[in-house]
């Protein structure tokens, strides 16, 4: 299945998800569905994500060592709790679970951030023969939130002109691609600096064929 097939079948499954609604996002196709997560999965994803953080990495360097400053780790599919993440996000999702990669945690303290980036891969990059092998591109993003943070730590979409709130349970989902199936820009994104309190969040990114991750591949933080 395409791209765009791929897109269609998401589309006709989320229109059945009861409380599932489309945010007004100008150029980015983006939904949300209220308390996807129960408060016992977010607590246990809270204390899976404190055990393993460690500084955020990034595939390509940008010379910039406030870029990217939050904790990540990358959560142990085995994991019971986990295991029912999963279950749940492709009940949602309605696309190849071969094709998810592993789901990731990051934690937001006071002032760090994600400054703003693409989800999808730049092919002109070096990273990008690897990730052509290893599932090739990224095509869509499902965030959860784990917690509702004190003050700051939005997701903002500035092309988009959307600024999406944290909530506990919350599951924030956008394409990566356009309409024909092409790198959207207008995707572009990122995680506001926190103000107040601590920010957990759990992020998976689906390819456009199942992933096959290298070593090396795997270990990488995005």
């Amino acid at each position: 299945m395409g791209v765009i097939e791929a897109a269609e079948a998401v589309r006709r499954r989320f229109s059945t998800v009861p409380g599932l609604f489309k945010v007004p996002a100008p150029g980015v196709e983006m939904y949300v569905l209220r308390d996807f997560l129960a408060d016992k999965e977010c607590s246990a994803l809270i204390a899976l994500i404190d055990e393993g953080r460690e500084p955020s990495r990034l595939l390509a360097h940008t010379g910039d060592p406030e870029f990217r400053t939050s904790e990540s780790c990358n959560l142990d599919p085995t994991h019971p709790v986990v295991r029912a993440v999963e279950k749940k996000i492709a009940q949602v999702m309605s696309l190849d679970p071969a094709c998810g990669e592993t789901i990731q945690g990051q934690r937001y303290a006071v002032g760090q951030q994600f400054k703003p980036h693409h989800d999808f891969f730049f092919t002109t990059e070096a990273y990008w023969p690897e990730q052509e092998r290893n599932g090739g591109q990224r095509t869509w993003t499902a965030m959860m939130f784990l917690n509702a943070v004190e003050d700051g730590g939005q997701t903002q979409f500035p092309e988009a002109k959307v600024r999406i709130t944290p909530r506990k349970g919350n599951l924030l989902v956008w394409n990566n691609l356009d309409e024909h199936g092409a790198p959207n820009m207008t995707s572009l994104h990122q995680g506001m600096p926190v103000i107040a309190g601590v920010k957990y969040v759990i992020t998976k990114w689906y390819r456009e064929r199942p992933w096959t991750p290298s070593l090396a591949a795997a270990t990488t933080l995005y």
